[in-house]
């Protein structure tokens, strides 16, 4: 394997999870998870986002760094790959889109912290699906708090999320994921593994799936 550090991002309901669960097996791979289930903030933000933006965001970077921060301290003899189903620009991207301007600048400043201390990946696979495929996903996995998510939140997600990929320059596997199914259909997570064999340029490479 080329890439020791792979990380999977993409908007909210875009399978990455999905994807890292199986491309861990194939590879061997050390997992890296997000525990968004433990975010005491989560579901009531989507009752109140005006007063739980903040607490929620800072609770999702505080636990992310944490999980990130175990990268540098340790490292498995047997499994040399290592993939996560987020990147931690993650947090700041979200930060954007949910909280006011005066609010995401002290967190951008926290962000700047602790960003420099971890290690980043050697490459991101992003997963980009239109908004009617997210919201067919989001309702197929029936999270209670996800069921009101609006269309015009997901795009804006979308949109920070491609606007952040290009202007960086990062190396990533873009992938059209819409008619993604990486459970059923061998030959879409072959796609993946076939684009991870090879070498890249900084900038996107995009693959679509059969």
């Amino acid at each position: 394997m080329k890439y020791n550090f792979i990380t999977i991002e993409g908007n909210i309901g875009a399978g990455k999870t999905t994807l890292a669960n199986i491309l861990s097996k194939k590879l061997n791979a050390r997992l890296i998870l997000e525990e968004f289930a433990d975010n005491p903030f989560l579901p009531k933000f989507y009752d109140n986002p005006d007063q739980y933006a903040f607490p929620l965001e800072l609770f999702f970077m505080a636990e992310r760094y944490k999980q990130l921060k175990e990268l540098i301290h340790t490292k498995d003899m047997f499994q040399e790959v290592t993939i996560s189903d987020y990147l931690f620009t993650k947090c700041l991207l979200f930060a954007k889109v949910n909280l006011p301007s005066e609010e995401f600048r002290l967190y951008q400043k926290l962000f700047e912290i602790i960003h420099q201390q971890l290690l980043h990946p050697d490459i991101l696979i992003y997963l980009h699906a239109p908004v009617n495929k997210l919201q067919q996903n989001i309702k197929k996995r029936q999270r209670s708090y996800e069921q009101a998510i609006a269309d015009e939140y997901l795009f804006n997600i979308q949109e920070t999320y491609t606007s952040y990929i290009k202007q960086h320059n990062l190396t990533t596997i873009f992938i059209d994921a819409s008619n993604a199914d990486f459970i059923n259909n061998e030959s879409h997570v072959q796609v993946v593994l076939d684009a991870l064999e090879k070498d890249y340029s900084p900038g996107q490479h995009y693959f679509a799936l059969p």
